[in-house]
């Protein structure tokens, strides 16, 4: 198995290139104050060789170790502790972290790449610093003044580390349901008691405090999710100084034994009056967990593409070194016994579908990140209204298309191998496992295709919509006398066209008929994914075209071809799935619940 390397190089024809994000970054004040291009490099070239040399030797053995429970008391595998010292040490805790708290500041199209390499080298691991990340971002957005200074500079230093708390035993999808309750105190604390499952890191023993945000419901609150409060419920009681106190009113119960991410501490929290304080307004803990659901998705979409970006390094490699059987043209290597694999037309079909997938996928979260930013920092209105549209639009593909991908690309991986890939030890297996978690947790591949058909797409009535089509058709009009790119933009104009249509007969169907959404969700995010990842790979045609001729490296010319390969055995899939679409709901609601 090839040991992980960060893939710097594409990371930064992406950012620089393809995107010219540091042009962003110059336009946005409050990013510039931060960041310039050799500072962005030199992020990346640090990032790089602590998650190819300190984290990726950690993955199979924590894989093997798992995390112990003990009364209470989790124990992360040997050689966590170190790492996360190291993380800490180097400050990557708090990178994207406000700079008035201790955090850097760093713009999140940035912070995605170093999020991609870490969960590419040991996704287990990574979900820790990922966690603390969101926490920190929804206290920063909806905490009081008070809070923030308390809490935020320790979690972007790491000494502490953040959990979100949302999942119960019955409530899942449906939050509106839970049970745990938060009854107020005189000295405006609140008393939390209840039971939440599936909380990441919980539980551990890396940090010396963890702080969890947690949903719960007050005496007197609404029915359903209108009735949700957030509230920060620390491990150790934090003093007026700053020092820790005693232990809080709340334990981890148990740990899950699971299919992959064995690294990492899934945890049973029970909460029995434990002290919290509000974080935002009563009543609208949900919305202030949404402030960092964007950001969190968009992460889980990152963690597909670390994945399919480690399958593919190993495939690659594997494919050059075992030689099976000759050429179809003939022996290409004929002083060895047999040629190697990739000289074969299918595993060629294998590896360039995984490279299609996963350098795509790089372009599509950078081009989200670079939304997020948008609307985060932009000073201009109607610029940020605009991206808020898109990233709202944009984000539940990310998640889920990318992780759906990535799920493909890791067993594509693991075919290539052909028997070596299901044995331990070439690490394939483990990515398969490991990669299968990011379909599910942040909401289900279904709930994100079920908000982007229903809430974004018919939602809006096909305003948020609007605003991807008009962003490619500019694109389009913008390079119409490129004779490179010409090959891509009519049929990157017709599979939107195709899009379009489809989008508008859904919106007619769900007017009088209830089960049109969720019989085109998951169909329709697929579409809108292979024709969002067609616009990335036109937008890198552009980008490498004039840099082909005369390149010795292969780089550039290899993603011209990669693209054709793209334009020609991927991006058809949208005409079945339009097709499936089209059929509607009849089909799938015709059986009785006997007759499934």
């Amino acid at each position: 198995m090839a040991d992980y390397q960060a893939p710097l190089r594409d990371m930064r024809f992406v950012l620089n290139e393809v995107f010219d994000a540091p042009a962003l970054w110059a336009s946005l004040p409050k990013i510039a104050e931060n960041v310039d291009p050799d500072t962005a490099d030199a992020i990346l070239e640090e990032a790089g060789k602590i998650t190819g040399g300190v984290l990726a030797p950690l993955n199979r053995e924590a894989d093997e170790q798992g995390c112990k429970w003990n009364e209470g008391e989790v124990t992360s595998p040997e050689g966590f502790k170190e790492a996360y010292q190291t993380i800490v040490e180097g400050g990557w805790n708090g990178l994207g972290g406000n700079p008035e708290f201790g955090g850097m500041g760093m713009p999140k199209t940035l912070v995605a790449q170093f999020e991609e390499m870490m969960q590419g080298a040991n996704m287990a691991f990574g979900l820790a610093p990922m966690l603390t990340a969101g926490a920190c971002l929804a206290l920063d957005a909806h905490g009081s003044q008070e809070l923030k200074e308390k809490y935020l500079p320790n979690m972007y230093s790491g000494v502490w580390s953040g959990a979100m708390d949302l999942t119960e035993p019955h409530a899942g999808t449906d939050l509106g349901i839970i049970r745990t309750k938060a009854e107020p105190n005189d000295d405006g604390s609140f008393n939390v008691t209840g039971t939440k499952i599936f909380i990441t890191w919980g539980e551990h023993d890396m940090a010396e405090n963890i702080i969890h945000l947690v949903l719960a419901k007050l005496p007197d609150a609404p029915k359903g999710p209108k009735g949700i409060s957030l509230f920060l419920v620390p491990k150790f009681m934090v003093n007026d100084d700053g020092s820790l106190g005693e232990r809080n009113q709340f334990s981890c119960g148990s740990i899950e034994k699971k299919m992959g991410i064995k690294g990492s501490a899934t945890c049973v929290m029970n909460f029995d009056g434990a002290k919290g304080w509000l974080v935002g307004e009563e009543n609208k803990g949900l919305a202030a967990m949404f402030t960092m659901m964007n950001y969190e998705r968009l992460g889980v979409g990152i963690q597909g593409i670390g994945a399919a970006e480690a399958s593919l390094q190993s495939a690659r490699e594997y494919a050059n070194e075992r030689i099976q059987s000759r050429a179809p043209t003939g022996a290409q290597q004929p002083e060895k016994a047999a040629d190697p694999i990739l000289v074969h037309p299918d595993v060629r079909r294998m590896l360039l579908t995984m490279k299609s997938y996963v350098e795509g996928g790089r372009a599509f979260s950078t081009y989200v990140a670079q939304w997020l930013d948008i609307s985060k920092y932009s000073q201009d209105d109607e610029q940020r209204k605009h991206a808020e549209g898109m990233v709202a639009l944009l984000t539940p593909v990310a998640k889920a298309f990318l992780t759906d991908r990535g799920l493909e690309t890791t067993i594509i991986g693991q075919q290539v191998f052909g028997g070596h890939g299901f044995i331990r030890e070439w690490g394939q297996e483990q990515l398969v496992r490991d990669c299968r978690i990011t379909q599910i947790y942040e909401g289900t591949n279904g709930i994100q295709a079920m908000d982007l058909m229903g809430r974004k797409v018919v939602g809006s009535q096909g305003k948020l919509y609007e605003l991807f089509v008009q962003d490619v058709a500019t694109f389009i009009e913008a390079n119409t006398g490129d004779a490179a790119l010409k090959p891509y933009l009519e049929p990157l104009a017709a599979a939107v066209e195709r899009l379009s249509d489809v989008t508008e007969h859904v919106i007619k169907q769900a007017g009088d008929n209830p089960n049109a959404i969720g019989a085109a969700a998951v169909d329709y995010l697929d579409m809108f994914g292979y024709t969002a990842l067609a616009y990335m790979w036109a937008k890198t045609v552009k980008a490498a075209a004039p840099k082909a001729e005369g390149d010795t490296s292969g780089f550039y010319t290899g993603k011209l071809k990669t693209a054709r390969f793209y334009f020609d055995r991927l991006l058809p899939k949208t005409v079945s799935l339009a097709e499936g679409i089209r059929s509607g709901s009849d089909a799938m609601m015709a059986l009785a619940a006997n007759e499934i």
